[in-house]
This record gives structure tokens, C-alpha cells and sequence, in this order.
């Protein structure tokens, strides 16, 4: 980079400072033209790759002091354009053009110029120069990237009404096409490559292919980060219209999160090959950034804890919003479900706050997911039910279960259980079809009436806790008999 700075100044006599070559006078200062002159037309721009270590990259380990800057393409064939780590008398290594890359400079140099002969550019664009830079150089920078990002947008436009029409008899209900054909990031991608092709067609000074080759690599990295955004959003909304209603704020929270974290992944990632691009190396940044990462994960354990939790309820749809349910000493239903914790609102019309950590560690009871209500009620009978009266309750229990139109047949079970402390007891077992909760109150009640006017009608009574204690009189007989509720 010294080179070449004092060179386009025309300070020959610094620049051949910088070669490894035995000549003096006149002909070091030749040869330090020719140099600078391949350089300019056929150096691959990419100084911004090269090492700023003072040791160099040392790519080649058997050759340490060495250091390829460049290929240059020829008739005959690729030279390498290297420079050598030479110590000179009392003073420091520096970095010198080696005699081989000299060697070739006169050959290349006739090439260069022939090639400038043939008139591909005009003579005073090359030739004429504005506060020390050549003309072309003002022209590529100033003029050519507008004109090309204005034949892009033209082009857009030309495209987006004619495509859109074809689109929308292909696809009714998208809007793809609805806006532009080439959006920001596709044209910025479109105008990198035109960018590549327009400095292999033109035989530009190497600083302006340099200017023109960071720009370039610079608006396809921007482009493709730019365009992996717009792919993320277009990512959000097609989930978000693939959960349920009933959970579509809950998701939507959750997706738009997702859709931030990466974003933001994506924007990282960019930087990072941006700084790789332009000859930065990133590894220290990263090694901090990952040191200090672990530290805000162990800090925010129980945040993250929560929010994966979060997640894993609404895609597992283990809990959604209007559910009823039975956690712990906690029961109501589903008022919202965060990020963080789930809202639940009691019978008692309070607003319980769950972390979702702990409803993924806990046993939840959805009362309101239930297909069928459990009718079980026992019915138990006096002691002085007589068999007659204890069969008919049981054949009229199951004749008013089997009739109704809201009990499963299938299920319907009318047992004389057992013969209780205090009673007779006749288990009844069905499933009752209902809307909900309320629905099935008013069905069990309705067979519940059915159950006592059926006792009532074969003249049996429902039993009460109660003893019955005998008195022992030995003068008497029979002995007495007395009856105590309990």
C-alpha cells in the first residue's frame, strides 16, 4: 500500500524504495513505473485480504519471509506477484517486491501497454486527471453507480405489471408480485453482480476496481441479510395462519419473538462475514461475546426457562386460552398465555399468575376438554328395604338412565353395591352427554329427581347415618327395641 500510494502520486523515487532490485538511477525509477503500471491494470483487487501483521499471514510455512499478494493472468501464464521479508543494515525487516515478480514486470508492462493501445477506453479518460485521480475514476465512482441502480429500478418497473398479471391468474389469493417484481434487496444483489461484471469488462485502475470490488461484496452481503429479513417475515405470517384462534395471540407473541431472535441472528452473521470480507478477523469478538453470553444465561436461567416452557405449551397446545382446568389447589380458566407465565382466572373471579416453568412440571387437569360427565352418584337405602323394594330401585334406576336421551347406553351400570355401615348401597355408573358444565348440572339433576321419586314410589326410603342399640332385660321378653339418629 506505500507502493502504490507514492507511486500514483508520481514519487518514483520513494516507490522504488519498496523493491528488491539491484538497479540505481534511471532504471530503478523505470522499472518502478512499469511496476506500478501492471499493478494498476491487472492486480486482483483484493488489498483489503492482505495481512497487516508486520510477519505477514505466513500461509506457507516453509516459506515464512514470503507473502503472495496477487495473481496476475498473462499470455504466458499466471505470475504471482510476490513480496519478500528483507533485512537491510541497521534497520528493521521490511517487506520488498521480490526479483522474481521484477523479473517479469518489463514483459508484463509491454502486455499492459498493448492492450492500452487498442483503444478499449479513450485516451484523455485515462490520461487526464482532477486533483491528482484520472477522470475514469471520478466517472466510475460518481456516475456508475447511480446509472446502474436506475436502470434497475426501471427495469422493475417495466416487469411488476406485466408479471403481476400473469400471477395473479396463476395464484389468486397471493400477493407476491402485489408491490414490486424486484424488491430493495434483489435489485442491491442484481446491481452487485452487473457491479463484477462491469469491472472484468473495463480495464479499470486497480484503486477503483478495489472501490468497486468492496462496494460490490458489500451490497451482496447487505442484499442476502436483507432479503433472509423479508424471508422471516414472510416465515411469521405463514405460521401465525396455521395456529388455531384460540391460541393466535399466544402464537403470534411467541413467533414474533422468534422472528426477532432471527433477525438478529442474521444480522450478527452478516456482520461477522463483512468483517471477514474487508480482512477483519472476528475470532476475538466472538470468544468475548461467548463468554459474556454464558454469563446473561445463567443470570437469566429462569427467564428462559419460562419462555422455552412458554413455547413448548403453545406448540404442544397442551394449554389454550379458555380452558378450564385443575393445577394443583388452583382451578379456573385461561385467561392468557405469555412469554413468561399463564393467567388463570378462578371461581372466585381472581387473576393467578403461573410461571410456565412450573405448569411444564406440574400435572394439569383439563376439566373443560371433557367429551362425557361422569354420573356416579350412590344411592343408599334403609336397612328396612325389603328385597322386592331394593330390586325394583335398582331395575327402575336403570330404566330411567337407559331412557334418557342424554346418558351413553353403553356405559349405563346399576349395581346393589353393598351393604353399607348405615345403608343399602346401589352404585350408579353412566356418561351424560353435555355442552359443558352447566349443562350437565341441569341433566344430573334431572336424574337425580327421577332417583328419589323412583324410592319414593316403591316405598323405600333413603338412608341417614344412624345405630340402632338394643337394650337387654332379663325379666322382659322380648327385649326392647329403640332406634338413635346419628
Amino acid at each position: 500500500m506505500g507502493f502504490i500510494a507514492s507511486a500514483r502520486k508520481g514519487d518514483f523515487e520513494i516507490a522504488r524504495q519498496y523493491l528488491n532490485t539491484r538497479s540505481s538511477g534511471a532504471e530503478a525509477v523505470e522499472l518502478t513505473r512499469q511496476l506500478f503500471v501492471v499493478l494498476d491494470a491487472r492486480l486482483p483487487a483484493r488489498l483489503s485480504q492482505l495481512s497487516d501483521s508486520p510477519e505477514g499471514s505466513r500461509a506457507n510455512p516453509l516459506r515464512p519471509t514470503e507473502e503472495i499478494v496477487g495473481t496476475i493472468t498473462s499470455t504466458r501464464g499466471e505470475i504471482d506477484v510476490i513480496v519478500e521479508r528483507m533485512t537491510r543494515a541497521n534497520t528493521p525487516p521490511i517487506w520488498l517486491f521480490s526479483q522474481a515478480t521484477l523479473a517479469s514486470v518489463p514483459a508484463l508492462h509491454e502486455e499492459v501497454t498493448l492492450e492500452w493501445g487498442e483503444g478499449r477506453l479513450p485516451m484523455f479518460l485515462t490520461a487526464t486527471r482532477v486533483g491528482g485521480i484520472r477522470l475514469i475514476e471520478w466517472i466510475t465512482v460518481l456516475l456508475g453507480l447511480p446509472f446502474f441502480y436506475l436502470l434497475i429500478v426501471l427495469l422493475n418497473r417495466i416487469l411488476t405489471p406485466v408479471i403481476r398479471a400473469v400471477w395473479r391468474r396463476i395464484a389468486r389469493e397471493s400477493k407476491l408480485f402485489e408491490r414490486d417484481v424486484l424488491p430493495t434487496p434483489v435489485r442491491l444483489l442484481i446491481l452487485a453482480l452487473a457491479t463484477r461484471w462491469f469491472l472484468s469488462a473495463l480495464p479499470l485502475p486497480l484503486m477503483v476496481r478495489q472501490f468497486w470490488s468492496n462496494l460490490a461484496g458489500f451490497l451482496t452481503i447487505a442484499g442476502i441479510v436483507w432479503l433472509l429479513i423479508l424471508l422471516n417475515g414472510e416465515v411469521e405470517q405463514f405460521v401465525r395462519r396455521r395456529f388455531p384462534n384460540a391460541s393466535q395471540a399466544a402464537a403470534a407473541s411467541l413467533v414474533r419473538l422468534l422472528r426477532r431472535v432471527a433477525d438478529i441472528l442474521v444480522v450478527f452473521v452478516g456482520f461477522l462475514v463483512l468483517l471477514r470480507f474487508f480482512g477483519v478477523d472476528p475470532t476475538p469478538a466472538l470468544a468475548g461475546l461467548g463468554v459474556g453470553g454464558i454469563a446473561v444465561a445463567l443470570a437469566a436461567q429462569k427467564t428462559l426457562e419460562n419462555v422455552i416452557a412458554g413455547a413448548s405449551l403453545i406448540f404442544d397446545q397442551a394449554v389454550r386460552v379458555g380452558d378450564f382446568l385443575k393445577m394443583g389447589e388452583v382451578q379456573g380458566t385461561v385467561d392468557h398465555i405469555g412469554l413468561r407465565s399463564t393467567r388463570i382466572r378462578t371461581l372466585d373471579r381472581t387473576v393467578v399468575s403461573v410461571p410456565n416453568g412450573q405448569i411444564a412440571n406440574m400435572s394439569l387437569e383439563t376439566l373443560s376438554s371433557r367429551d362425557k360427565f361422569w354420573f356416579h352418584p350412590m344411592v343408599g337405602l334403609r336397612y328396612e328395604t325389603t328385597p322386592q323394594q331394593l330390586r325394583a330401585v335398582v331395575d327402575g334406576i336403570r330404566r330411567l338412565l337407559d331412557e334418557h336421551p342424554s346418558v351413553d347406553r353403553a356405559s349405563v351400570r346399576v349395581r346393589f353395591l353393598r351393604l353399607g355401615a348405615f345403608s343399602l348401597d346401589v352404585d350408579v355408573f353412566a356418561y351424560i352427554f353435555a355442552r359443558d358444565y352447566n349443562h350437565f348440572l341441569e341433566i344430573q339433576e334431572q336424574l337425580l329427581f327421577g332417583v328419589t321419586e323412583l324410592v319414593e314410589a316403591v316405598g323405600a326410603e333413603i338412608a341417614f347415618p344412624s345405630q340402632t342399640m338394643y337394650l337387654a332385660n332379663p325379666q322382659a321378653s322380648p327385649p326392647a327395641e329403640s332406634r338413635q339418629g346419628a
